[in-house]
């Protein structure tokens, strides 16, 4: 299921009637007829609700002697929200493309000829930060503390501070005084 089949099943549910149609279809199959019946509603009020739903792909149709009778799609209703909300986004290219101009936004507030102004307050921000500040380190070389004093000083005075949340944020690890970048830091 794509993002606008999502959406118009969305809308489709957002409707009481419907709702107590599917609800009956849950139990049983059943004819225009009959679900007229089961809630109170006449037969065109139903032929209209089921026609929204099957164009959402909620129920199906199917002949049987003189009634055309309706199911409910069980395998649209089986999906988790969760495996929905996981699949690629349409937008995604966009998203990204926001993404990094948000980062060279950032970046480019927080650095002035290769050196850090300021360390961000806001941790999104701080966090775009310390990724650029990673890019300084080798990927499974490892490092003294002094090592990694000397190439964060090259940005910023304050390279304790630095050390601290960059290990804090999970971009590097220490172990007995040695200093590596965790997997996937290295940009």
């Amino acid at each position: 299921m794509n993002e606008n089949e999502a959406l118009a099943l969305f809308k489709c549910l957002a409707d009481k009637s419907r709702l107590q149609i599917l609800k009956s279809l849950a139990r049983e199959d059943m004819y225009v007829e009959r679900l007229a019946e089961r809630l109170g509603l006449s037969a065109p009020t139903i032929s209209f609700h089921l026609k929204k739903l099957s164009d959402a792909g909620a129920v199906r149709s199917y002949k049987t002697q003189y009634y055309t009778m309706y199911a409910l799609e069980s395998a649209v209703f089986a999906r988790t929200m969760l495996s929905l909300l996981h699949e690629e986004s349409s937008e995604a290219e966009v998203q990204a493309q926001r993404d990094e101009a948000y980062r060279q936004k950032v970046l480019q507030a927080f650095f002035q000829y290769g050196k850090l102004k300021s360390i961000p307050t806001q941790k999104k921000k701080e966090r775009i930060v310390l990724e650029e500040l990673a890019k300084a380190f080798e990927p499974g070389r490892d490092y003294t503390e002094r090592e990694v004093n000397i190439i964060l000083a090259d940005f910023h005075d304050d390279f304790c501070t630095l050390r601290r949340d960059m290990i804090g944020e999970g971009l590097m690890t220490r172990e007995h005084q040695v200093y590596r970048l965790t997997e996937g830091s290295g940009c």
